[in-house]
């Protein structure tokens, strides 16, 4: 095997790369633009280009490289084809063969959350764990299942998607998966300010939330009224906690993991989400996979690099 591994998340905006040595050393990590024109066909030449100039820039030879790991925001399978990443503008195709003929260096890829949850798992919020839930609230809410140290994928690399458990039957705006009524709606960053813009107009509680002009009630705002002791800020904190503490409870049930690890930008606010989650969650999981520690994630941003990079090691 060779001395290095590079790590790549591909992201709408920025594609984030990482050169790492075998132990899971960050040794150097870069962002060049994600190119999407022309169905993203672009993006993995750029990804190839900017690799080979960086082994170029260090001096590292072809054969000192173990490999390439690639996370993607769509669909990937054990073997990895990507179903459809509509945020790139990718249909179906081999990540794997198409990034190994340009660069002629063993590759994998994985869903980007999946490849963010092993990376907690490696060096991150998880390590010492080989069965976790990573959870990601950010602009939406992506998971990740690792078991036995490896990502559960499933058939056609969609496993993990948690974001889009169904929570609420009453629910009457459609999610963007076209559903109504996934955790995403409320658990989210934009969720929680759904639930706070719901909780002003249906109740006259005097609340610090009321003082903000609209476009500035944010998850931040609401968590942060919660510290403060806001009344109106605890009951959403409740609302939150109650969907996602119950749906992790369910997942926990199926699953058995050792830990859940939060992430993304929702998690800012720290180790107090858990005061609205874990209540709920011991009141839904089966006793016997109820043995679950909580975790903040550590890695942020880096997490895909890591996972990806982690995934070459396997």
């Amino acid at each position: 095997m060779g001395k290095y591994v590079f790590g790549v998340d591909v992201g709408g905006t920025t594609v984030k790369l990482g050169l790492f040595d075998v132990e899971g050393t960050l040794l150097d990590k870069w962002e060049i633009p994600t190119r999407k024109e022309d169905g993203g066909e672009k993006i993995l030449p750029d990804v190839a280009d900017s690799i080979k100039a960086k082994m170029e820039e260090k001096n590292i030879a072809k054969i000192e490289v173990a490999g390439v790991g690639l996370g993607a925001p769509g669909p990937v399978d054990g073997e990895g084809t990507v179903y459809g990443a509509v945020n790139l503008g990718w249909g179906t195709f081999s990540i794997r063969d198409t990034l190994m003929g340009l660069l002629d260096i063993p590759v994998k890829a994985g869903n980007d959350a999946n490849v963010a949850a092993l990376g907690e798992m490696w060096k991150g919020g998880g390590q010492g764990c080989k069965n976790l839930v990573a959870v990601t609230l950010g602009t939406g809410v992506g998971g990740g299942i690792i078991v036995n140290g490896a990502i559960l994928a499933g058939a056609l690399g969609a496993g993990g998607e948690i974001g889009h458990i169904h929570v609420e039957d009453n629910e009457t705006e459609r999610c963007n998966c076209g559903n109504a009524g996934c955790l995403e709606e409320y658990t989210s960053a934009t969720g929680v300010v759904r639930l706070t813009k719901r909780m002003l107009r249906s109740c006259d509680d005097p609340s610090a939330l009321r003082e903000l002009p609209e476009d500035e009630i944010s998850a931040k705002a609401v968590f942060d009224a919660v510290k403060d002791g806001d009344a109106l800020a605890i009951k959403i904190a409740e609302q939150f906690g109650e969907y996602l503490g119950k749906c992790l409870g369910v997942i926990a049930t199926v699953i058995n993991p050792e830990m859940i690890v939060i992430g993304g930008g929702v998690s800012k606010a720290g180790k107090i989400l858990f005061e609205y989650i874990t209540p709920y969650f011991y009141k839904t999981v089966f006793k016997g996979c109820g043995n679950v520690k909580f975790a903040l994630a550590t890695l942020g941003n880096d997490a895909g690099i890591y996972g990806s990079a982690k995934m070459v090691l396997e």
